[in-house]
């Protein structure tokens, strides 16, 4: 392409991108470097590589497509040998009525297309892509396929085969976890059935669909993942647990990530499920979370207690670990003894000692926690509070001078005080511990690309009691939200202070007379919380009632509370 830049160099002049001052300073440095002026332009971030290519698509009069998000054919790949791919920096995007669309880095090269066109044995259509994009998905591409294309390799199915690299089963697996890290997934689930390998990926609470390997692949996809988390390999017929970390290559860079691995064996064989676990440098602030600026002052004065027990909850998979996290945060500091009990530890802190559970030799959450109690601490986090004589010994600890975090599983912010009751906590001893609970969802954020005005619905004004003329809005979808409307995730949170009220209304364990009480002292429900930051434009009202259900006990309490003041 270098005998076009000038052509380029000229046009990103006429546009206004580019200064006389800049093109200047890029040609002498260009000069001294021994490398090209639009390289140089590039490096020194005048211009990026996405308006180059455009620049040259207009140039060549032909069709500019951006790879960053596009989900290749596997099919359309298997049509091209991977050598000839990679010589001629191109591959088959569309196959429609025997003319193949081809992305490549230079379509003015009329060798290469003829080249194509003998291969291919269809008529070309080339398009322009930049040359870092057209690389990496012709490498997703071949490691999926696990071939070489047109030129079909055997798959080596001893375990020692599969540890050099180079194998197509250890390109598939590299391609598969560096492409969760890029999409943002939480979770990847690789199941087989009788006649094909499902590929799918957790991004934002929702699994999304993906081009997955060959059920060829699958055997030896399992037995690598199993050479990674060093499981046993010779068995396939119970489930098996591990982990281990990865380093990916990634377009913005290099990251190392820690997966944990599931496998369990089914009838059509082993699924996967991998979890990838957050670093230390990945935990947000009660802000970054989407916690309103009163309720994270109450839990900063919450977490200023010497003592006491502060409780989140929610459902599998609401964010509690995370929140929980963010409050570790806050409190690590040189000064305090910080221990954890979890299972499994899923982001390693600094300073905090953390403490793994363990069955099968007898340190669950209890035994661990009385171990710990000799441990002179300051703070203590009990991942999660599952049964009864995890629950005193956590609330007795409350009760005799540390502040104990934990989780709980229910519904809401009320819930947790019943919860308490049934694991035989005495209400004077849950009245004299619990200093406030926190209930939250994980709502998903509007794509801010593709953000639109939406209208109202008359049933979701009826629900959520909305003012006529109130604004809301909604993702129309795009390339950077895969075209769902939707990028990111935000908490919707709904916090509980354990008042002189809502202790009195311990006694029995009325969940209802609880809330009621919460409201009056001037607990937010968590839906409200939702409409107010729906109102924002951070969410849409379809989340919000997918995630938070409007209580009739709410709207009839605040309403009273209102009315009142």
């Amino acid at each position: 392409m270098r005998e076009h830049d000038d052509f380029v160099i000229s046009w990103l002049v006429e546009q206004e991108l580019v200064s006389a001052a800049a093109l200047s300073a890029a040609q002498k440095s260009a000069l001294e470097t021994r490398t090209g002026v639009i390289e140089t332009l590039i490096a020194q971030n005048v211009v990026n590589s996405r308006t180059v290519a455009i620049a040259r698509a207009s140039i060549c009069e032909v069709p500019y497509v951006d790879l960053s998000h596009y989900q290749i054919e596997l099919k359309n790949a298997s049509r091209l040998p991977r050598s000839a791919a990679e010589s001629l920096c191109a591959i088959p995007l569309f196959v429609i009525d025997s003319i193949a669309t081809i992305g490549m880095a230079d379509p003015m090269d009329l060798r290469a297309v003829d080249q194509l066109r003998a291969l291919l044995k269809l008529e070309i259509e080339p398009v322009l892509c930049e040359p870092v994009h057209l690389r990496a998905l012709i490498d997703q591409a071949y490691a999926m396929t696990g071939t070489q294309g047109a030129e079909a390799i055997s798959v080596a199915s001893s375990a020692a085969t599969l540890t050099t690299g180079k194998e197509p089963v250890v390109a598939a697996v590299n391609q598969i976890i560096t492409q969760a890290i890029e999409r943002g997934a939480s979770d990847v689930h690789i199941g087989p059935d009788e006649t094909r390998l499902h590929l799918r990926y957790r991004v934002d609470g929702r699994l999304q669909v993906a081009q997955g390997p060959s059920l060829t692949l699958h055997a030896g996809i399992v037995q690598r993942l199993k050479v990674m988390a060093n499981l046993d390999l010779t068995q396939t017929r119970r489930p098996q647990d591990g982990k281990f970390r990865f380093t990916a290559g990634t377009v913005s860079g290099t990251r190392q990530v820690d997966i944990r691995l599931s496998i369990i064996p089914t009838v059509c064989g082993e699924n996967v499920v991998m979890r990838l676990l957050s670093s230390a440098s990945s935990i947000k602030t009660f802000g970054e979370l989407g916690m309103a600026a009163g309720m994270i002052e109450t839990m900063n004065e919450l977490l200023k207690s010497p003592n006491g027990m502060v409780l989140v909850t929610g459902p599998t998979g609401s964010g509690k670990t995370t929140t929980l996290y963010a409050a570790l945060a806050e409190l690590n500091s040189p000064d305090r003894n910080v221990v954890t009990i979890e299972d499994p530890v899923e982001i390693r802190l600094p300073m905090i000692r953390q403490v793994q559970t363990n069955a099968e030799i007898g340190l669950t959450f209890a035994g661990a926690l009385r171990s710990i109690l000799r441990q002179d601490p300051d703070v203590v986090l009990v991942g999660e509070i599952r049964d009864e004589e995890t629950a005193r010994i956590a609330m007795q600890a409350a009760l005799t001078g540390h502040l104990v975090l934990s989780s709980l599983h229910t519904n809401d912010a009320p819930g947790a005080i019943p919860r308490l009751l049934d694991f035989n906590c005495p209400a004077f001893a849950i009245s004299g511990s619990l200093l406030g609970v926190i209930a939250q969802r994980l709502a998903r954020r509007v794509c801010v690309d593709c953000s639109r005005p939406a209208q109202v619905t008359p049933a979701y004004a009826k629900r959520f009691a909305l003012d006529p003329g109130e604004r809301f809005c909604a993702g129309a979808g795009c390339a950077r939200c895969s075209g769902s409307g939707y990028r990111g995730r935000l908490g919707l949170y709904e916090l509980l202070m354990v008042t002189g009220s809502v202790q009195s209304a311990l006694d029995g364990g009325d969940a209802v007379r609880i809330r009621r009480s919460a409201l009056e002292s001037g607990m937010k429900p968590m839906w409200m919380d939702g409409l107010d930051k729906a109102r924002l434009g951070l969410t849409t009202l379809d989340e919000v009632a997918r995630m938070a259900a409007v209580a009739s006990i709410d709207v009839a309490t605040t309403e009273g509370v209102r009315k009142a003041a």
